[in-house]
């Protein structure tokens, strides 16, 4: 098994233990004009301009994380995914103390920090579920001071001129209304919709090269109806139906009922009520 050595950093004579990138497969197909409305709030087109702090705003599994993992890596850049959720802390996000193995303090830096120190790419995953306070401790860097402030190790850390961050957000009722001191500096929002047909079979193709195309195309013709009835299923939804479908299937040794199989998948991933939708 191969493991990644800790990196470590000494900042005004604090060391940290700084995290390690995500390396993930995902690809953006389609909708090729928000992926450069993202480019460009990351854009600094002088030597006083800032980089924007961008919002993407879209139903779960419109595809809003891949959308920024592709841009970071349109630019260069290494990712750093932060997954908020409601119990998430300001120390989280900063700077976390932790026991060592001789009984002392070491802090280890949260990979928004680490990804402020070596000028990469944070995504704020689902921001919408963090509360107020967590909120406050990262205003000064979403605008002009561009810096967090850790009161756990009394350091004050700046963000390299090359860091970029962008924040997803869920149309969804398990969230928070995010402060409107934070909403301000949350521009642009950047809103991500459903894909056209033909740009989900081709996401659905490029996540699952081994599904018999027959299977795909089922998908793509299901979400299509199912989009427009203005239901919330999403392309995560169809690879999800898509996979079970094709392990159903293979698992059969005579003949299979291809459009049984996809209908059970259906009924499994979304509830039977989604079955309107399929034929």
């Amino acid at each position: 098994m191969q493991t990644q050595q800790e990196s470590r950093i000494t900042i005004q004579g604090i060391e940290l233990a700084l995290a390690c990138p995500d390396v993930l497969s995902y690809h953006w197909v389609g909708q090729q004009d928000v992926l450069e409305q993202l480019l460009a709030a990351w854009l600094v087109i002088d030597p006083k301009d800032i980089p924007l702090s961008p919002r993407l705003i879209g139903k779960p599994g419109v595809g809003k994380t891949t959308l920024a993992y592709a841009a970071a890596k349109a630019i260069g850049r290494d990712v750093y995914i932060f997954q908020c959720t409601m119990d998430t802390r300001p120390e989280d996000l900063l700077i976390t103390p932790v026991i060592d193995k001789a009984g002392g303090i070491r802090y280890v830096a949260s990979s928004l920090v680490t990804a402020m120190i070596q000028g990469q790419v944070c995504i704020l995953d689902e921001g919408n579920r963090m509360g107020e306070k967590s909120w406050a401790s990262l205003a000064p860097l979403l605008d002009a001071r561009r810096y967090v402030e850790s009161i756990v190790a009394g350091l004050k850390i700046a963000a390299h001129p090359n860091f970029r961050i962008c924040v997803t957000t869920n149309e969804d009722a398990s969230t928070f209304e995010i402060p409107e001191y934070i909403h301000s500096r949350l521009q642009p929002q950047i809103y991500i919709d459903f894909p056209e047909p033909e740009e989900e079979k081709r996401i659905l193709s490029e996540n699952l090269p081994f599904v018999d195309e027959a299977i795909i195309d089922y998908v793509v013709a299901f979400l299509h109806r199912a989009h427009i009835s203005d239901e919330r299923y999403t392309v995560r939804d169809g690879i999800n139906i898509a996979r079970y479908a094709a392990k159903r299937i293979k698992s059969v040794k005579d003949k299979p009922d291809m459009t049984g199989f996809l209908r059970q998948a259906i009924a499994m991933t979304l509830g039977d009520e989604a079955l309107v939708y399929a034929l």
